[in-house]
């Protein structure tokens, strides 16, 4: 017979949970005659001081002119801090595009489509807060739901 031990390690589930943080961003841009606002609720995993990432889900409304066009979809994030006041950040988003469009305030046309966004950021950052512009760099300006490439951000993360 010989002798046999186990060994349980039970911090490591909680430990995990004590890294996630949830919060999220809120965009909004405005051009000639239009505006665009979004939503994005999120959960990111700390890996350590400088480097987290997570996932994200979005909601988003533009208008311009007689155009509307609503959004839902996800992304996947990665924030790093090189410094403890900046924060870099890459995020892949694929939304999904319900557009109206109205021709001389009596014809619709709807059309529905998927759309990707590649977003590279630069923000300020302190403590759970940080404000900054990010750039979409696969910015399609007749099928993305933002007005412009450019967008500025807010993400809070507790």
């Amino acid at each position: 017979t010989g002798l046999f031990c186990s060994a349980q390690n039970t911090t490591a589930k909680s430990n995990f949970w004590n890294n996630v943080r949830f919060g999220g961003g809120i965009g909004l841009g405005f051009t000639n005659g239009g505006f665009n606002t979004s939503v994005s609720p999120s959960a990111i995993y700390q890996f350590n001081d400088r480097f987290a990432s997570g996932i994200s889900a979005t909601f988003n409304y533009a208008k311009l002119g007689d155009s509307k066009r609503y959004a839902y979809g996800g992304s996947i994030l990665t924030l790093y801090n090189p410094i403890h006041f900046l924060q870099l950040s890459a995020e892949i988003e694929q939304l999904r595009i319900n557009q109206t469009l109205a021709f001389n305030n009596a014809t619709n046309l709807e059309e529905n489509y998927w759309s990707p966004a590649l977003f590279l950021g630069l923000g300020y950052t302190d403590r759970n807060f940080t404000v900054g512009i990010r750039y979409d760099v696969l910015y399609d300006d007749e099928k993305s739901i933002y007005l412009n490439a450019w967008m500025p951000f807010v993400r809070v993360y507790f």
